[in-house]
C-alpha cells in the first residue's frame, strides 16, 4: 500500500513539471497573439483597482456608485490633462534631446577608452580595449538607425497611444460600474471553497501592491528631482521620472533604473555619475528601510527567490506587463492555497499587507 502511494506521488510530481511548462508556453503564445487587447484590459483593470479607493470614499457621502465613478473619472482626467499640458511636452523634449546626445556621448566614451589604452601602453600594462571600442561603434550605429526609424513612426505611435489611453479609461469606467456583476459571474465558475479566499486575496494583493508601488515611485521622483538639479545632472526630470517608474517593478526595478541612469551619465562625466549613484542609493535606502515597511509591509510566506522566478516568468510570458503583475498574481495564488490549507474561507494570507498606521487605510 505504501509503495503504491509513493509511486502515485512520484507520478504526480513527475507530470506536474511538464504540465506547468506546457501551460506557461501556452500562456506565452496566447499573449503574443492577443497582446494588444490583453494589455488594454489589464491596464484598465489596474486603473479600476486603484480608482476603487476614491470611489468608495465618495460613496460614503451617500451618492450612488455611478455618480461616484463619474466624479472620480472626471478628477482623474483633469489631472491627466494638466500633466499632459505641462509635464509631458517637457519630457518629450528632454527625451528627444537625450536621444540626440547619446551618439555624441558614446563617441566621447570611445575617445576616453582610447586615451586609457594609450596611457596603459606607455606604462607597459597589458590592456586591450579594442573589443569594447568595437562594441561602442556598433552601439553608435544602432542608436543612429533607431533614431532615424523612430522619427518616422512617431506620429503613428502617439495616435495609437492616445487611442489606447481612451480605451483604457472607458473600460475602467465600465469595470468600476459593472465589474462586480462580471466578477461574480466568473468567480461562480470556481469551487465554493475557493471563491472567497481567492477574491479577497486578489483584491488585497492588487490594490495594496500597486497603490504602494505608485506612492513609492512618486517619493523617488519628488526626492531625486531637486537632488539632480543641485548636482546639475543633465535631463534631471527625465532621469528622476525614469527611476520612479522603474519602481513599479518590485525588488529589482529601482536598481535597474538607477543603473541605467548612472550608465548614461557615466558616458559624459564619471565624477558626476559617482555623485549621482551615491545620492540615488541613499534615497533608495531611505525608501526601502523607512517607507516600504510602512506602505508595503512584508511579503508573507513568499520566498524572495520565488518572487524573482515569478518576475522572470512574467517577463517571459507577457514582457513588461508580466513583470508588473507577476508578484501580485503569485501572492494571490499563495494566499489562496494558504487559505485552503487552513481550511477556513476567511483565513487567507495576502502577500502584500499594510501596516495599521499606514496612510492607505
Amino acid at each position: 500500500m505504501r509503495r503504491s502511494s509513493s509511486l502515485q506521488r512520484l507520478l504526480i510530481y513527475g507530470l506536474s513539471g511538464p504540465i506547468v511548462a506546457l501551460n506557461v508556453w501556452l500562456l506565452s503564445v496566447l499573449f503574443r497573439y492577443f497582446q494588444n487587447p490583453i494589455t488594454i484590459l489589464s491596464m484598465a483593470a489596474i486603473l479600476a483597482f486603484l480608482l476603487n479607493y476614491p470611489v468608495k470614499f465618495f460613496e460614503r457621502a451617500r451618492i450612488t456608485r455611478t455618480q461616484a465613478v463619474i466624479i472620480v473619472l472626471l478628477i482623474t482626467l483633469t489631472l491627466f490633462s494638466i500633466l499632459g499640458v505641462t509635464l509631458v511636452p517637457l519630457l518629450i523634449d528632454q527625451t528627444i534631446q537625450l536621444l540626440n546626445k547619446i551618439p555624441d556621448w558614446l563617441t566621447a566614451s570611445q575617445a576616453n577608452l582610447e586615451l586609457i589604452e594609450k596611457l596603459a601602453k606607455q606604462r607597459r600594462l597589458p590592456l586591450d580595449l579594442r573589443v569594447v571600442s568595437n562594441q561602442i561603434n556598433a552601439s553608435i550605429q544602432s542608436v543612429v538607425q533607431q533614431l532615424a526609424s523612430g522619427a518616422v513612426g512617431l506620429a503613428g505611435t502617439v495616435i495609437s497611444g492616445l487611442l489606447n489611453f481612451v480605451l483604457v479609461v472607458v473600460l475602467a469606467f465600465y469595470m468600476l460600474v459593472y465589474g462586480d456583476r462580471v466578477w461574480n459571474g466568473l468567480i461562480n465558475l470556481l469551487p465554493a471553497q475557493i471563491r472567497h479566499p481567492f477574491t479577497t486575496s486578489l483584491q488585497l494583493n492588487f490594490q495594496n501592491f500597486f497603490l504602494s508601488q505608485l506612492l513609492l515611485g512618486l517619493f523617488m521622483i519628488l526626492a531625486l528631482t531637486p537632488i539632480f538639479l543641485v548636482l546639475r545632472v543633465p535631463f534631471a526630470l527625465l532621469f528622476a521620472i525614469l527611476i520612479g517608474i522603474s519602481q513599479l517593478i518590485p525588488f529589482i526595478g529601482a536598481t535597474l533604473g538607477i543603473g541605467l541612469v548612472t550608465l548614461l551619465v557615466l558616458l559624459q562625466d564619471w565624477w558626476l555619475a559617482v555623485q549621482l549613484a551615491i545620492a540615488t542609493i541613499i534615497v533608495q535606502q531611505i525608501k526601502d528601510n523607512l517607507l516600504s515597511p510602512r506602505l508595503l509591509g512584508n511579503f508573507i510566506g513568499l520566498n524572495p527567490i520565488w518572487i524573482f522566478v515569478a518576475i522572470l516568468m512574467g517577463y517571459e510570458i507577457a514582457g513588461l506587463l508580466g513583470t508588473l503583475v507577476a508578484v501580485p498574481i503569485a501572492g494571490t495564488i499563495k494566499g489562496t492555497f494558504d487559505a485552503l490549507k487552513a481550511g477556513k474561507q476567511g483565513d487567507f494570507m495576502s502577500t502584500v499587507t499594510i501596516a495599521h498606521d499606514s496612510p492607505l487605510e
